[in-house]
């Protein structure tokens, strides 16, 4: 064998075995998850913090729960399409003084324009769910970018708010790069501590399944997380938040978890 093309195969052969560690890199940054966990019983906190994924989500400064030594409650909604059903929600908010954040996707926006200024004008936030709602780990970081930039730059036009600084990652989809892309671009990553299934508009259970459903779950710094097409969630509202200031709980804003800056 000529001696040059002997030393050819071991200098490949090398560079081979040092791009391993590399490559296993970026495949673990690019590795997806699943937002989930076991959900909160009689008050106890979920098994969020027992999760793989939890080490990568603090690293990002994302957010899943408020102060859990406080009986603070953190209102969120996410609103891909109008189903009628958010401007009762809207209504019961307002009657009650509840803060809350909606995150819209570039079909709501477009849709929905009068809506999203009543949020506005009503105190809530608007946050990023993205343009068209795809998994972001299966699209690249300039992807990315553009579709949170078109959902903010269009809910400019619509309502005059200028910044945008929460996240909420479509189907609850993220890896280490979306996390840092996100973050790079000034987001907030916001994830959550209560939850149930209320997306399926064609399994709707009545309002005392959505009351059931939160309340079983409520406990201390939580987070949570409905969704506006549900006729349930939108005639249980008010009862949920009724008996949760029963229980001595408050209503805050996202803007009031620690560490954040208020949105202007």
């Amino acid at each position: 064998m000529d001696k040059r093309f002997k030393w050819h195969i071991i200098f490949v052969s090398l560079m081979l075995l040092l791009a391993l560690p590399l490559q296993s890199a970026v495949a673990y940054q690019d590795h997806p998850y699943h937002f989930g966990f076991k959900k909160s019983k009689n008050g106890e906190l979920p098994s969020i913090t027992e999760e793989g994924f939890k080490g990568i989500v603090d690293r990002h400064g994302a957010v899943f729960l408020g102060d859990t030594s406080k009986k603070e409650l953190y209102l969120t909604f996410d609103n891909g399409y109008e189903n009628g059903f958010t401007p009762s929600i809207l209504d019961t908010l307002l009657v009650r003084k509840v803060p809350a954040i909606f995150f819209v996707t570039g079909h709501y926006v477009k849709e929905q324009p009068e809506l999203l200024k009543r949020m506005t004008a009503e105190g809530h936030l608007i946050g990023n769910h993205s343009w068209s709602h795809p998994d972001m780990t299966t699209i690249t970081n300039q992807k990315v970018k553009e579709e949170l930039e078109k959902v903010k730059e269009a809910v400019t036009q619509v309502t005059g708010q200028r910044e945008m600084q929460y996240l909420r990652p479509p189907r609850g989809i993220f890896s280490d790069r979306t996390l840092a892309v996100t973050k790079d671009m000034g987001y907030t990553n916001v994830f959550w501590s209560i939850a149930y299934k209320d997306w399926d508009t064609k399994v709707q259970r009545g309002a005392k399944f959505a009351y059931d459903s939160v309340m079983a779950q409520l406990h201390p710094g939580a987070v949570i997380l409905l969704h506006s097409v549900s006729k349930d969630n939108a005639e249980a509202l008010g009862s949920i938040i009724d008996e949760a200031r029963k229980r001595g709980y408050e209503f805050k804003s996202l803007d009031q978890l620690p560490n954040q800056k208020p949105t202007p």
